[in-house]
């Protein structure tokens, strides 16, 4: 159930986030970044130690597979996705090496994932770590680079996130001391936060979730992630031809695109899949949707034909006549302006 206070705790102060939908893989071995080089749509191959990147994993077609965040560690890479797909991408991966040097391994088990967001999560981090300057080490982070973190006696893996739409690090911590780094955290200042309210920060911010706003008939331009997903610079991979042709070829023109719809003043919160139409053409339909504290009323985020998703567009969401809405540009609400409100 959404908290307006826990809300407030993400966006003023610190909110802790547990994460168990959240599944790793373990990339072991001197081939482990090119072997992933040909797989994936973002530069793995580019990676030091101590940095990452947000990726897609294509079929021949183009589709989507799933999309993960990759971290070089020094001596393995490890890869973020949904708990859900992480056994069959395991076996997947494992099927495709051939003689290359990778040993890949589903870690999810071994390590809880616990999210630390909002403009206080360095400072907090540093009070439960104990470590004095750490807080301006953790601020000069770029966004998906790592370092190890300790606290107590638990050594995790930190990294730097907007996973959740709001600025903060996500902790990578064995299972065996989860309950115990869990507790420090709360008593050196987090508020815990459950997936409802999170999930409001994240509609907010725009960002789309596989299984819920895209699946495996999705294009990566059709999410509009290719900015952050695709690498145009690297070598092949697979599906690149199909990404290539509609980018080069098609000037990025795709039959549909995620788009963000701001709903009038009153109207009610749509329901997922409810229709987006324009005129009396039904034109696509709702992926996510929430009530934004920010804004003041209800917002979606939904796929609809390319000639409707220039933003200010007006169209109309849901069953009989439906509710005035118009097409906004993403994020709906930046951090920034959501910590000045």
């Amino acid at each position: 159930m959404f908290s307006a206070e826990q809300y407030r705790q993400l966006r003023e102060g610190v909110g802790l986030v547990n994460r168990p939908d959240r599944g790793l893989l373990s990339f072991a071995g001197a081939d482990r970044a090119d072997f992933l080089q040909g797989q994936l749509t973002n530069d793995v191959a580019a990676l030091e130690a101590g940095t990452g990147c947000y990726a897609a994993l294509l079929t021949a077609n183009g589709r989507m597979i799933a999309d993960m965040r990759v971290f070089e560690t020094g001596d393995r890479l490890l890869m973020d996705v949904g708990a859900d797909q992480a056994a069959s991408l395991r076996e997947r991966f494992d099927q495709m090496i051939f003689t290359e040097d990778v040993r890949v391994e589903d870690v999810s088990a071994a390590f809880r994932q616990l999210g630390v967001y909002g403009p206080g999560a360095a400072r907090m981090i540093e009070k439960a770590s104990g470590d004095a300057g750490l807080a301006q080490a953790l601020e000069g982070l770029a966004l998906h680079s790592s370092r190890d973190l300790a606290i107590g006696r638990a050594k995790s893996l930190i990294v730097r996130s907007c996973e959740l739409g709001v600025d903060g690090f996500d902790l990578f911590v064995p299972a065996a001391v989860d309950a115990a780094v869990l507790e420090n955290l709360l008593a050196s200042g987090a508020a815990l936060v459950d997936r409802e309210t999170a999930e409001v920060t994240r509609i907010e911010a725009g960002h789309p979730l596989f299984h819920v706003d895209m699946d495996e008939e999705t294009i990566p331009l059709e999410a509009g992630i290719e900015d952050r997903a695709i690498s145009q610079t690297k070598g092949c991979y697979v599906g690149q031809e199909i990404i290539i042709r509609v980018l080069h070829r098609g000037h990025g023109r795709v039959a549909k695109r995620l788009v963000g719809l701001t709903l009038a003043a009153g109207a009610p919160v749509p329901t997922r899949g409810d229709a987006i139409v324009a005129g009396d053409k039904p034109i696509g339909s709702v992926t996510s949707a929430t009530l934004s504290p920010a804004l003041g009323r209800a917002i979606a985020l939904g796929y609809v034909h390319r000639d409707s998703a220039t933003p200010s567009t007006r169209l109309t969401i849901g069953p009989g006549g439906g509710h005035d809405a118009v097409v906004t540009a993403l994020p709906f609400v930046s951090a920034a302006a959501a910590s000045a409100r």
